[in-house]
């Protein structure tokens, strides 16, 4: 079972909170809207999965150019399974 927190653990609990949310702020703006920076991630992982599909694709052609495996490939470049 859970106790009930004293109201000077409250206190300090909304403290912390209140010192995270400040640090936060300064680091992504204090003017800085919420939903304007989630529509701004989304746009750029969009942009950034057609740019790795469009490698993904001239690595296979590569591959068959040269008649061997996108694995090759990946290992002649150096490409680790996260790129």
């Amino acid at each position: 079972m859970h106790s009930a927190m004293s109201t000077q653990q409250k206190q300090a609990r909304i403290a912390a909170l209140q010192q995270e949310v400040s640090e936060l702020q300064k680091i992504f703006g204090e003017d800085e809207n919420a939903d304007e920076c989630v529509s701004r991630h989304i746009k750029l992982l969009h942009q950034y999965n057609e740019a790795k599909d469009a490698a993904q694709i001239l690595i296979g052609k590569l591959a068959t150019y040269r008649g061997t495996t996108i694995r090759q490939i990946h290992e002649d470049y150096g490409l680790t399974d996260e790129d």
